[in-house]
């Protein structure tokens, strides 16, 4: 199963290399061209010969995890984070690290060794380590260096009814319909960009818009679902099951009205779920692609995630296969009127 594929590869930001080959593979078959630029990402075209609009769709292929920082006397390891991860998810985990996957799991003193005070603190990421069943710093040195990555180790499971858990759905889900999407034809040319440490500042967008160049773009993520015991309805964010949502404004970007109109459009043509984003926290690579040049138009549609940035988190199917048909539905609209007029 594609999810199942794509969650479970590593691609912590900067090291993108393995979950690179797999999406490659899958959509070599559906494209005219596939350039790897200088800092990794992919951008897949298709139609290329063609005039009008060109569109580019785009979803990162990185995930959050971690980095080995120094290796202690007694074989432990030390690290720090790459991405945003909340410190009270690690405790327990098991990871993997560097190129030959070496096992390890997340450690800190034992609650019976804790002090009374130290039990009601979250733990600090420096209060951390990694444990390889080494006894020795040499011993750890014959498998770990300073600088190698490390990523979570996490089973793609359905579960319930129309439910998942894994690793990495942002924005691995946003790969799984950037590569659906390329098995259709269009009338337009397209620009599929996969790309790489957009966790850690939209770095790879940053890149891929100047040399895409688009006429239009169209992110597709993964964003915070709060539906949860502990919220209040009112600040939920989005919510499991009521489909895809639209943003209004986050850190990096206040949404284009008619760009959103456009897509709320097709979704109620085509009796389509579509929720709004409530929330202005976070951003995407849409912050960056939109400044491009002269500007681009851009917009964003993104499946709500609960326990987004953790080494597991859940989502909707439904709302997975309705983010598919809405994204195929955009580009085939887009593809009629050959752009977008803003």
């Amino acid at each position: 199963m594609l999810l199942k594929r794509l969650t479970e590869a590593n691609g912590v930001s900067g090291n993108e290399s393995e979950i690179r080959k797999i999406i490659i593979d899958e959509i070599t078959p559906y494209v005219d061209n596939i350039k790897i630029d200088v800092i990794g990402n992919i951008i897949a075209s298709k139609n290329s010969h063609l005039s009008g609009a060109k569109l580019m769709i785009a979803a990162h292929m990185d995930e959050v995890g971690l980095m080995i920082v120094s290796i202690e006397n007694n074989g432990l390891l030390k690290f720090r984070a790459v991405g945003g991860i909340d410190n009270r998810v690690l405790v327990s985990k098991h990871v993997v690290i560097g190129e030959n996957k070496i096992n390890g799991i997340i450690g800190a003193k034992a609650i019976h060794l804790q002090k009374r005070n130290e039990r009601t603190i979250p733990l600090a990421m420096e209060q951390l380590y990694i444990d390889i069943g080494a006894k020795t710093k040499e011993e750890a040195e014959k498998n770990i260096k300073i600088g190698d990555y490390v990523a979570f180790v996490s089973e793609y499971l359905e579960m319930g009814d129309d439910y998942a858990k894994g690793k990495a759905f942002d924005d691995r889900v946003g790969c799984a319909v950037l590569i659906e999407i390329l098995k259709h034809q269009f009338d337009m040319p397209i620009y599929a960009v996969f790309t790489v440490q957009e966790e850690i500042g939209l770095r790879g967008a940053t890149v891929a818009a100047y040399t895409v160049n688009p006429d239009l773009a169209l992110i597709i993520e993964g964003t915070t679902a709060s539906d949860v015991i502990g919220t209040d309805s009112k600040y939920y964010v989005t919510q499991l099951g009521k489909g895809p949502a639209i943003s209004i404004m986050d850190r990096g970007m206040i949404a284009n009205p008619i760009f959103n109109k456009y897509i709320t459009n097709i979704a109620n043509n085509y009796n389509i779920p579509l929720q709004i984003r409530e929330g202005a926290t976070g951003g995407n690579d849409a912050g960056k692609i939109h400044l491009h040049k002269e500007g681009i138009i851009t917009g964003v549609i993104s499946i709500p995630v609960r326990y987004i940035h953790s080494t597991n988190s859940v989502i909707n199917l439904k709302d997975y296969q309705n983010l598919i048909v809405l994204t195929k539905l955009f580009v085939e609209e887009v593809s009629k009127t050959k752009g977008l007029k803003i």
